[in-house]
């Protein structure tokens, strides 16, 4: 009989994204409802490594009406709950309110630390990931334990992530958010725009799934509101 997680991982990948790891809640945890009584036993983590599902999205989104509102919220939220119905879990996303902890759950699933930046420093992608949802299960299913990752910001004594933003958004206390918004909207912000975050783009790590310009544009276009 074929592993039901091998099974949920293919029909994942036909959407090009991945299975993030997993973990099982402790009877002491306070879990998420699978259902209208039943708490969540298991949780496995739903995400991408570069740009991998973009092809997918967009041709999904060719079928939408134009200028639908979140368009890779709804994308994900769409494939994402039909692999849960199909496996009997719940979908969640990082969008839900209230919001999950979803940064905690990647970090029990994978073993990850953030970066400078926030996002999760993967030991083979560096910055070029994401985690799109979550699956819950209220049977309790056998993971493997997840082990610390190799914490690749520890080696880098440079931190070229710190160092590339025209308006020093980010530093190692926090993140100027309408420095980096104002900066972006303004008149010197096409490099950004186009391009990316210039100071996610500096990490030396990953930069094989560093997700294409058109991608990155997109994103910065949703973040800053464009």
């Amino acid at each position: 009989m074929r592993d039901p997680v091998e099974e949920i991982a293919t029909a994942l990948a036909a959407h090009g994204l991945i299975l993030r790891g997993g973990f099982n809640f402790g009877d002491d945890e306070t879990a998420p409802a699978v259902g209208s009584a039943a708490l969540a036993r298991s949780a496995l983590l739903v995400g991408q490594a570069g740009a991998a599902p973009w092809p997918h999205f967009q041709r999904w989104l060719e079928r939408q009406a134009r200028g639908i509102a979140n368009p890779l919220d709804s994308w994900s939220r769409e494939v994402i709950g039909a692999v849960a119905k199909e496996f009997g879990a719940r979908a969640v996303s990082p969008s839900d309110r209230p919001y999950l902890p979803f940064q905690q759950w990647a970090m029990r699933a994978e073993g990850l630390k953030p970066s400078p930046l926030g996002i999760l420093m993967h030991p083979r992608y560096g910055l070029w990931h994401a985690y799109r949802g979550a699956l819950l299960f209220e049977d309790e299913i056998s993971l493997p334990q997840a082990h610390e990752a190799i914490h690749l910001c520890d080696t880098c004594v440079e931190k070229p992530c710190l160092k590339s933003c025209p308006v020093d958004a980010y530093s190692a206390q926090d993140f100027a958010h309408e420095a980096c918004l104002d900066h972006v909207r303004g008149p010197r912000g096409s490099p950004c725009k186009t391009g990316g975050c210039l100071d996610r783009n500096a990490c030396p790590y990953g930069t094989s799934y560093r997700y294409p310009r058109d991608v990155q544009a997109f994103h910065m276009a949703a973040f800053a509101g464009l």
